[in-house]
């Protein structure tokens, strides 16, 4: 895996990183579809520092009333004032207990506009353990962990297509055992997967 400061440096130039949307319309059409209502959101993406590193993620609890029971990295709503780092930290310890000041900041990830008309910033974060994880049961069904060597994988991910709401829709799906990793989640991981695959 690279060093922190390797993907750090990679983060550095946001007009370089891979997008994994065919173009800016495509998200002028999400919030076309999205009644124009815009909403800012940030997620944390921590990569954990094991001998074998992971990429931290979450299933939401079925109890929640929105994307309940999807594959989420932790995170939400920015709240007034909040820059996308502060809401991402500040979400991931409500969500699954991780102590704010452990994840160290290494850049951003290009912003991810989905059909419900959220605007997500991802947070790319490196994690140290050791660390110790208490989830919210109301928020967060458990967490766990993505090994990168799966997610470098070139031929890991799977790309489908499905009608929905009268529109032939695209979307990533990768590979697991117990879950369904799509949606946004999916498009996060496939622009991180690029970033880290990439060959200075």
């Amino acid at each position: 895996m690279l060093s922190a400061t390797a993907i750090a440096a990679r983060l550095a130039d946001p007009a370089a990183l891979p997008r994994d949307r065919p173009s800016p319309e495509d998200d002028l059409e999400r919030a076309a579809r999205a009644g124009g209502r815009i909403v800012p959101a940030a997620v944390l993406v921590p990569l954990v520092a094991h001998p074998e590193p992971t990429v931290l993620l979450t299933l939401r609890s079925a109890r929640l009333t929105s994307h309940a029971g999807q594959v989420s990295f932790p995170g939400g709503r920015m709240e007034e004032g909040e820059t996308p780092e502060q809401a991402a930290l500040r979400e991931a310890e409500e969500e699954v207990g991780l102590d704010p000041t452990l994840p160290r900041i290494l850049g951003r990830l290009p912003t991810v506009l989905t059909g419900t008309g959220y605007s997500i910033t991802p947070v790319v974060a490196w994690l140290a353990p050791p660390f110790v994880l208490r989830h919210d049961p109301n928020e967060v069904e458990e967490p766990f962990e993505y090994p990168l060597a799966r997610l470098v994988d070139p031929a890991a991910p799977e790309r489908r297509r499905q009608e929905f709401r009268g529109r032939v829709r695209e979307f990533w799906v990768w590979p697991h055992e117990r879950h369904y990793i799509w949606g946004a989640t999916a498009s996060m991981l496939v622009t991180l997967a690029a970033i880290l695959r990439a060959k200075d």
